[in-house]
Order: C-alpha cells, then structure tokens, then sequence
C-alpha cells in the first residue's frame, strides 16, 4: 500500500505535506483507541462452519480475517501498480484490476470493522480499523491520481494503443 501513490502525493501533487498527513493519521487513531469497546463488552465469537460468513458477520477472529486479506490485497496492488508502472498493463487494465478488488476489499472492510469488536486488545482494534481506513485512503489517491494526474503515474509514451487514457 502507498508505495506507488503517497510518494507521488507528496511530490507532485501537494495536497498534505507528511507531517499534515502523519498527525492526521495519530489523531484519528486515538479517535479509534478511545472508541473501541473496553475489555468487558468484549464478546467472545461464536464458532461457525463457513468461515467467510462468520468473517462477515463479526463472528470470526480478529486476527484470521485480518491479516491473510491484508496481505493478498497489498500484494495484488502493489503486482499491479508495478505492472502499470513498468507499461506491461494497460491503463484500462489497470482500472478494471482496481474495480475488481473493489468486492473482496468491501467485504474485508465490513469483516475486520465487525470482528474488530470481539478483539481484547483495544489497540489492534484500532489499528485494525485504522489500515481499513488506510485503504479506503489509497484508493481515493489512486482515483485521484487515475482521474487528474494520469501521465505522472504512467508510462504513456510507451502506451501506445490506450495512449487516449493518460489524457
């Protein structure tokens, strides 16, 4: 996540400087450490046979549907924000890998903000919460970059054929 899109934020674009965008970050997960739940409204989950619908139903381990989708989502991104930048993908491959990823990151999303509640920690469940955020982030900034700074983010003089996107 952002190894591509932050970079690019803060040279190019300028919207938030790091340290705007660092305090930013710490306040809004002491937002997320004051509101989760103490450690006495905890509820244990209940056991399921599906996984995906326990995950989505806030029935299943924070840490189990955490992290295996946290790493595929990263790996996924970064394998096509790589592509797109060495000019092996198209532009419009590129969007509709994102919009694919659109489904499988809602339902992490939803999954991690309800499993979240049964966690005993409050920290990882605010820092859970807070790399949900973090991603929702990062595909503003990569619409964002997709939208209005297109010809920075690709290669368009090697793009010949969807040369028209990097407009």
């Amino acid at each position: 996540m952002f190894i591509y899109s932050l970079p690019l934020f803060f040279s190019q674009i300028g919207y938030a400087t790091p340290l705007e965008l660092l305090i930013i970050t710490l306040g809004l997960l002491v937002v997320l450490v004051i509101t989760a739940p103490s450690d006495g409204q905890n509820t244990p989950p209940i056991p399921q046979d599906n996984f995906l619908f326990a995950a989505w139903t806030g029935n299943a381990s924070l840490l189990w549907v955490f992290l295996p989708f946290f790493l595929l989502i990263n790996v996924g991104l970064y394998a096509t924000d790589t592509l797109a930048k060495t000019g092996l993908i198209t532009v419009s491959s590129w969007d509709e890998i994102h919009f694919a990823f659109i489904v499988p990151i809602i339902w992490w999303l939803t999954s991690v903000w309800r499993s979240a509640v049964a966690s005993h920690s409050r920290l990882w469940h605010a820092l859970a919460r807070l790399c949900t955020l973090s991603v929702v982030f990062e595909y503003a900034l990569k619409l964002l970059i997709r939208c209005n700074y297109a010809r920075l983010f690709f290669d368009c003089e090697e793009i010949l054929m969807d040369y028209g996107s990097c407009f």
